[in-house]
């Protein structure tokens, strides 16, 4: 039998019980729609989660920190006279010019005290690198980015502008100043043999800044900071004041008072594949450097399983319905056992018959699929209108929970056909073992 006569006998077949063909059909469009729905919430939230993780610069980031000296003898094969090396803007420039490092910059983070409106406000300032633009914290702010890298110019994390006024908001455009400790060579005293290199001083320095924006989180830094920037100043800007930091009383110690080190670095790279051997070569420098890139492979896990158990799930209503295909199909049978003895006293074989059965199967499980994965992605759909109502509602950034890439759409279709053709094997070799007599004689 052709093809073609197969795929008209099963039309008319499947027309001439509309009713339960399509009660089953529908059934296998909510089993398929079921699995298409928990599955596009996994994928949805994987994506999210992976989205805002990406954007905050994390993962083709890697944090350089100076290595204790037991742990630089061991790790860099230095001697045990020899000093660790330091992180100074020596080994600044020896990162940057590594291969795939499109950028090295300092955490910048120290004390200073706001005074605005009359008033007088204890925090920490914190040098923000350019490329934090396009960090996901600055998402919604209030205002706009630093107009330059050196601009006397700030952006206030919302607690602390609800702190200096009732209206944050109406702080963007408004100036304010900020005291802080600068860090300044002593000047050199011939008298006591003292030079430049000998020693610094601490003075109060005071300096203005037109207040930008205003952001709800802070962006991402290095590790080992002094508490969280509550005041963002372009990084080239918080380089040029000179600020005293806690690694100052450490050089000074080391009888190197005036050449600055760094407590962390910030290394960034141009994909983050290539973040493992940008690190490994940060540690033969004879530093401790560390990425997150393990913690990336273990949020992947995670999501891996999540989406395994909300497609098993998602799955039992599409095996449930592929009992409603066999029970359909074994009904045709004992309607049509006149009808199969027709086909095989007019020469059809039993290949014949089981083929015409797997055709109606594989038939309502192709449009059970397709109409499942439209119902699915409506049901998304619905999710995402839902949480975009709920979060406006609480003042918070709509966000989209579910996804149905193409993969899956393939996917399910393709699951529903093999499910509805697995459930089509019973009745298809019922009808092709009937005798063509009793089929005939049946009444």
């Amino acid at each position: 039998m052709k093809g073609r006569d197969l795929a008209e006998l099963a039309v008319r077949n499947l027309r001439e019980a509309l009713l339960r063909n399509s009660l089953t059909t529908i059934g296998i469009s909510v089993g398929v729609a079921s699995l298409v729905a928990m599955l596009s919430l996994g994928v949805g939230l994987q994506d999210l989660a992976s989205d805002r993780l990406a954007r905050t610069g994390l993962f083709d980031a890697i944090f350089v920190t100076p290595r204790s000296a037991a742990a630089a003898y061991r790790g860099a094969g230095l001697s045990p006279t020899e000093p660790p090396k330091s992180l100074d803007e020596e080994a600044r420039r020896e990162m940057a010019a590594l291969p795939n490092v499109i950028e090295v910059y300092p955490d910048i983070r120290f004390p200073i005290e706001i005074h605005y409106a009359g008033n007088s406000y204890a925090t920490v300032a914190a040098g923000v690198a350019p490329s934090a633009r396009k960090d996901g914290a600055f998402d919604g702010m209030k205002g706009s980015f630093f107009s330059g890298p050196s601009a006397d110019e700030t952006i206030l994390q919302i607690d602390l502008a609800r702190q200096l006024s009732d209206s944050p908001d109406a702080l963007v455009g408004k100036d304010l100043s900020v005291r802080y400790a600068e860090r300044q060579p002593l000047p050199p005293d011939p008298s006591s043999g003292r030079s430049e290199s000998d020693g610094f001083s601490i003075v109060p320095k005071e300096k203005s800044l037109h207040i930008v924006g205003i952001v709800e989180t802070e962006p991402a830094g290095g590790i080992g900071s002094l508490g969280r920037g509550r005041l963002l100043l372009p990084l080239q800007l918080a380089e040029t004041l000179r600020t005293a930091r806690t690694n100052d009383v450490r050089d000074l110690l080391r009888d190197a008072p005036n050449r600055h080190s760094y407590e962390s670095l910030t290394v960034r790279v141009n994909d983050p594949p290539k973040v493992k051997a940008v690190e490994d070569s940060i540690k033969q420098m004879g530093f401790t450097a560390f990425s997150l890139l393990d913690a990336s492979k273990s949020l992947s896990l995670v999501f891996t399983v999540f989406d395994l158990f909300l497609g098993i799930f998602g799955s039992l209503a599409l095996v449930v319905a592929s009992l409603g295909i066999v029970n359909t199909l074994v009904m045709a049978i004992l309607e049509r056992r006149r009808e199969i003895g027709i086909l095989k006293a007019l020469g059809a074989s039993d290949k014949d018959v089981r083929s015409l059965f797997f055709v109606e199967a594989g038939a309502m499980g192709s449009l059970g699929g397709l109409l499942g994965v439209s119902i699915g992605w409506l049901i998304g759909k619905g999710i995402d209108f839902g949480t975009d109502v709920y979060l406006k509602g609480r003042n918070l950034p709509a966000i989209h929970v579910t996804a149905v890439p193409w993969w899956m759409v393939a996917a399910a279709i393709t699951f529903s056909i093999v499910v509805s053709l697995a459930a089509g094997i019973y009745p298809a070799s019922r009808a092709a073992r009937l005798d063509p007599v009793e089929a005939l004689r049946y009444e």
